[in-house]
Order: structure tokens, then sequence, then C-alpha cells
């Protein structure tokens, strides 16, 4: 099973990365897998540190992939990373084995801590719906147009039924950005 959540890192000057990132757990570990070339992963091979926030609002989903990356942080309690302010909850990890691949290496991680900051409500249609168009943004390079604009045309019925103000602010962000994708591939 694959979790979507939001994997905030730091670099070696200690600047703050935020994106989103599906992790899994093996064998009491969590496993990270970050495509390369990555940020993400430079960070964490280089600090061996990352916490993992599991957070309902999907704007920082869709904010992540779209450039807007400025979200409240603060300090992680146990690890010299940062967490998100608004998280229902977070897990701080530390690398303890690499399993290398030229495309996707898997980071394999311990919890140092884990904490719970609130109730988790459920996602809601539409927000199932913008967690799934910011996968579709995060592999514009690699998917068909078509494959593209069938998910994007079966989503949008998840959007119209359900959303609310902030789904359709993350969704409207999602969009702008396949429309510059498609602009840049037809130029």
């Amino acid at each position: 099973m694959i979790w979507e959540t939001i994997l905030t890192t730091v670099d070696v000057q200690g600047r703050t990365h935020i994106t989103p990132l599906g992790v899994r757990e093996e064998r009491g570990l969590t496993v990270l897998a970050p495509f390369r070339p990555s940020g993400t992963l430079d960070n964490v091979l280089a600090t061996r540190i990352a916490v993992v926030n599991f957070t309902d609002d999907v704007r920082v989903f869709a904010g992540a992939l779209t450039g807007r990356r400025d979200w409240p942080v603060q300090p992680a309690e146990k690890i010299g990373c940062a967490r998100l302010v608004n998280t229902l909850a977070h897990r701080e990890l530390e690398l303890v084995e690499v399993e290398e691949d030229d495309v996707r290496p898997r980071l394999y991680c311990r919890t140092v801590h884990e904490q719970s900051h609130g109730v988790f409500p459920g996602f809601n249609r539409a927000r199932s719906a913008v967690i799934e168009a910011a996968i579709l943004v995060s592999r514009l390079h690699m998917l068909p147009v078509e494959k593209i604009d069938a998910e994007l045309a079966y989503l949008q019925i998840a959007i119209d039924k359900t959303a609310g103000p902030a789904e359709l602010e993350a969704w409207g962000w999602l969009v702008e950005r396949i429309a510059a994708h498609r602009a840049g591939v037809q130029a």
C-alpha cells in the first residue's frame, strides 16, 4: 500500500524542501522512492533524514507541484529537519539503507519519532481527485497527452460535484500547470 504524503527534507545548507511523495512500509521501515534526478533524493542521501507529513490539505500537494512551496513549517522534534505546521501527523525518519536503482532508488528509513496533531476526517471525492491530478502533474513528462486528458476529464466530475474552496484552488493550480506544459510541448 502506498500513502500519499508530503515529504519535507533539508539540504546541506539547511534549506527546507517540500514535495509530495508516496511512501510505503516494508520490514518495519518507511520506504521512499523518489525518481532521479531529484532534490528530495539528493537531500536524503546527503543528510540521511526526512519527515513524512500526513495532511488532508490538498493545496500543499498541488502547490508543491506548481511552484507554491512556501508552506508554514516548524522544527521537527528529534531530527534536524522541518515538518509542516498544519499536518495531521508526522513521522521523523533516519535513512538506514539504500537500494540503488538508475531510475528510482529505494531509501529505507527507520522512524525516530512519530506524533499525531489532529483527527483525519478523510478525503472526499474532490480531495482524492486533486491528489490524482497532482500525481498526473508530477508525471507530465512521461505520459501521453491522451492519457492526461482522459484522466483529467474523469477527475473533473468529482471536482464539480464535491469540491470546496480549497479543492477548487488546488485544482485550478494543477489545471494551469497542465496548460503550461501543453503550451510548452506544442511550442
